[in-house]
């Protein structure tokens, strides 16, 4: 049975996750809401002025009330600034999984916080809500997200074929997870 205890804050080295606050308006509309290339890699739409992120982060700081909401802001420890997001977007209570999304500014891309955010929120996925399994997905065209993906230690698990069609051609769509065992299992390997 999971534990739904909400989004609460997660401290890695050089991050805070937390949750999504009116000020952070201005970073999302810097570094990676209103970019068209961030936002097609995980089906978003461009937002492009404060009112539109705005009536955003109504919906994300109501559902806050929620205990089974999980999406936190991606900020840099030293600074405050929103370089991204990451959520669990889908929650099963039933089979006792949940899938992650996440997305990062591209200033901030191949410095490794995408993997830094991504451990942490597995890591609460099991530690806090008790979740057997974390699953994530990727377009074939996003590489860089697959490298994340290998980072953290998930397993290949299968592809549907042309599942997005962007931009005049079919894009696939495929899938990975990890148990608890296995990432308790590969957190003692590197102690």
């Amino acid at each position: 049975m999971l534990t739904n205890i909400g989004t609460m804050e997660i401290e890695t080295e050089r991050l805070i996750l937390r949750r999504f606050r009116y000020t952070d308006d201005d970073d999302m509309l810097k570094y990676w809401i209103s970019d068209p290339k961030i936002q097609s890699l995980y089906s978003e739409p461009v937002y492009r002025t404060k009112q539109e992120v705005k009536e955003l982060l109504d919906k994300y700081i109501h559902s806050y009330e929620k205990n089974d909401f999980y999406r936190w802001a991606i900020t840099l420890k030293k600074t405050d600034e929103c370089i991204g997001q990451i959520a669990y977007f889908l929650v099963d209570n039933n089979n006792h999984f949940a899938e992650i999304e996440y997305c990062i500014g591209s200033l901030f891309q191949r410095k490794g916080f995408a993997t830094e955010a991504t451990k942490a929120v597995i890591q609460y996925g099991f530690d806090k809500i008790n979740l057997h399994k974390v699953q994530i997905c990727h377009k074939s065209i996003n590489l860089p997200s697959r490298k994340v993906i290998e980072k953290c230690g998930f397993t290949y698990e299968g592809t549907l074929r042309d599942f997005f069609y962007q931009d005049g051609k079919y894009i696939d769509r495929l899938y990975y997870s990890i148990l608890r065992d296995e990432f308790m299992s590969k957190l003692k390997g590197l102690k």
